[in-house]
């Protein structure tokens, strides 16, 4: 029981803290005798796409045209397409109002896959960007990207997401923490090596990398970006290309995110498990299986274990696992007590933090049941924004 304890803690502290420790570390070694290059700006700019896979989004449409047409990119070198298959709401009506952009569309949903592999059938720019609709760019953005592409060994950039909440003491800003967290992990992991994944929020692709995945890939963006780095190439960080969208407008939709996240991320480990062959991929072996694999499989389970285990280790009156088992009691106590203040609409970041933890965990979890429930689906149920 104690070998187990130790092992669960352990593999628990570097999923969540170990590891971006050690890769703090060796990119402090690394750049201390290799210099990082500075990027250089290309004389032509190459022509951009701009690709927007959309299922009914009819509400956002006018101010996502309005933050395109505020790009810093010659607007003769960038191409708008929008792949609106499904929708059936005003979204291909209100599109047609704008004569400079491509809209392809047909009537059957199959997912957001589907839509991509069928999009870029019909794409010829060399370079693709692809972002949501609900979700806006910063000026610099395409610009920011064409510079990382300058390195022949980057074929994917993937962007920085932002999170922001308008009630910033809410539950659901523990989304924007996050995803802070996750920046600085992805920049130190291209650092060190490439990152390790995109978000579909905004990232792009050479256009002769472009694979096209099964229709019912949950994560297009991670594994995409991952099949590409797994031909050799890396998956540059961008911090300064960066697309900002709304927090979930409560906790249960973020709960649909973040099952379904779980859920292709589960999917997404045994897709890509040709990356557990740390002889043929290296660094990026390491970091797939500290980033992501972990967080994904074993550890949530870990942690749901630990509890349990140190309770019996408690008992024998080991002072040591007494104060441990202590210590969790109250974390998830303070769990506990983030759930009942957002369900009551009190706010206390305090207490939010935890919650938000557990919330993660527990939805990985209950993403092996949706993969199941949903085995051979692409589409899924849009989470409702702030």
């Amino acid at each position: 029981m104690a070998i187990l304890f130790w092992i669960f803690l352990l593999v628990i502290f570097y999923t969540y803290l170990g590891y971006g420790i050690i890769l703090y570390v060796l990119v402090k070694i690394k750049e201390f005798f290799v210099k990082r290059k500075e990027k250089l700006k290309p004389l032509d700019l190459p022509e951009v796409t701009l690709f927007i896979t959309a299922y009914n989004e009819e509400k956002i449409i006018k101010q996502k045209m309005e933050n395109c047409r505020e790009l810093s990119y010659p607007s003769e070198l960038l191409k708008i397409v929008w792949v609106t298959d499904g929708s059936d709401d005003r979204s291909v009506e209100l599109l047609s109002a704008y004569t400079d952009i491509k809209v392809l569309h047909k009537p059957g949903r199959n997912g957001k896959t589907a839509a991509m592999n069928r999009g870029m059938t019909l794409v010829e720019s060399s370079i693709v960007v692809f972002t949501d609709a609900n979700t806006f760019l910063n000026k610099e953005a395409i610009l920011e990207i064409v510079y990382e592409f300058t390195d022949p060994k980057v074929g994917c950039v993937a962007g920085e997401k932002r999170v922001v909440s308008k009630e910033k003491d809410s539950a659901t800003a523990g989304e924007g923490i996050y995803w802070k967290y996750e920046s600085a992990l992805k920049e130190l992991d291209y650092r060190l090596y490439s990152a390790v994944g995109a978000a579909g929020e905004l990232f792009a692709v050479r256009k002769e990398l472009y694979e096209p995945m099964p229709a019912d890939t949950l994560l297009d963006d991670f594994i995409l970006s991952l099949k590409i780095a797994q031909k050799g190439y890396k998956i540059a960080y961008c911090s300064k290309a960066y697309a900002v969208e709304t927090a979930s407008l409560n906790m249960n939709e973020e709960k649909k995110r973040k099952v379904r996240i779980a859920a292709g991320g589960l999917q997404s480990v045994w897709r890509l498990r040709g990356l557990f062959n740390i002889f043929r991929y290296g660094w990026l072996s390491f970091q797939f299986i500290s980033h992501r694999v972990l967080r994904w499989t074993i550890t949530p389970l870990f942690l749901l274990l630990l509890v349990p285990i140190n309770f019996v280790l408690a008992l024998r009156g080991d002072t040591f696992y007494m104060v441990a088992l202590f210590l969790q009691v109250t974390f998830y106590l303070m769990a506990y007590a983030g759930y009942l203040f957002e369900k009551k609409q009190i706010k206390n970041k305090f207490l939010f933090i935890p919650y938000y933890f557990v919330f993660m965990n527990v939805n990985v979890l209950q993403g092996f049941n949706y993969l199941l429930r949903n085995k051979g689906k692409g589409s899924w149920e849009k989470a409702k924004r702030e």
